[in-house]
């Protein structure tokens, strides 16, 4: 499999320059770079970065960037889609990446600031192989699905960010909510965190979290009703206010 610096190569060779002539376009638009070093990226010896990549790609007039370093993705440390956020920003006029810096940076110090403050939970993944897995960030609400009685849940932040597994047992997950109570016992107990897929319905017999007269529940949904698992405790008769709020995936194992 080729690498970065074999592409570049040839798309230099393929529009008739030599190093120091494309050094010398890079200079005419600003950049002051020297043959040597360009050699450096071809060789694998040393890596351009964001701005440097861009800028060669322009005067080799690449048009479509990931088809033709689509052999030496591995490489490429953008996703398609920063990609294509990185086209439609060069596109803006002054003021429109003016605001689109300044909401950048203002979000970047905001999550600075709030990862500071978040102690965060970290799940380890369960059976996975030793090769690196990618963790993503769900909001977790603290124990506001009952299994008891029912707790108020409108308007109600989430307790804290958390991070899961980024694999395909938790794909479909959406958030994460404490259990209050022991009805849904023996599956599921007091203070478990259980893993929702943000759904307005699910199937009669599954098992998800219900909203009735503003409190919530974790419930197996009924034909009329809403089922507890433990027989000790009692069922919720379905109503006009019931709603669904998504669907339990399963828990997370405990540490």
């Amino acid at each position: 499999m080729k690498n970065i610096g074999d592409t570049l190569k040839k798309l230099r060779e393929e529009n008739g320059m030599t190093r120091k002539e494309a050094a010398d376009k890079l200079k005419s638009l600003g950049i002051d770079i020297s043959d040597k070093t360009l050699y450096g990226y071809e060789s694998g010896r040393n890596s351009a970065n964001a701005d440097m990549f861009l800028s060669l790609c322009k005067i080799y007039k690449c048009n479509n960037i990931m088809e033709t370093f689509s052999d030496t993705v591995e490489d490429i440390l953008f996703t398609n889609n920063e990609w294509e956020m990185i086209e439609k920003y060069r596109g803006l006029d002054f003021h429109g990446k003016e605001m689109v810096d300044f909401t950048l940076l203002k979000e970047w110090e905001r999550s600075k600031e709030f990862s500071k403050k978040t102690d965060d939970i970290k799940v380890e993944p369960t059976e996975l192989s030793a090769e690196i897995v990618s963790m993503r960030i769900i909001n977790y609400y603290y124990r506001v699905a009952s299994a008891g009685t029912g707790q108020i849940i409108f308007d109600m932040p989430p307790t804290k960010r958390i991070e899961i597994p980024n694999t395909p047992e938790y794909r479909k997950v959406d958030y994460a909510i404490g259990v209050n109570g022991t009805s849904m016992e023996p599956l599921y107990h007091d203070g478990d965190m259980l893993l929702v897929e943000m759904r307005d319905d699910i199937e009669v017999g599954e098992i998800g979290i219900f909203r009735i007269n503003g409190e919530s529940f974790v419930k197996k949904r009924g034909e009329t009703e809403l089922i507890s698992l433990n027989p000790d405790a009692k069922n919720i008769p379905l109503n006009e206010s019931a709603g669904c709020m998504g669907k339990v995936i399963g828990k997370l194992p405990d540490d």
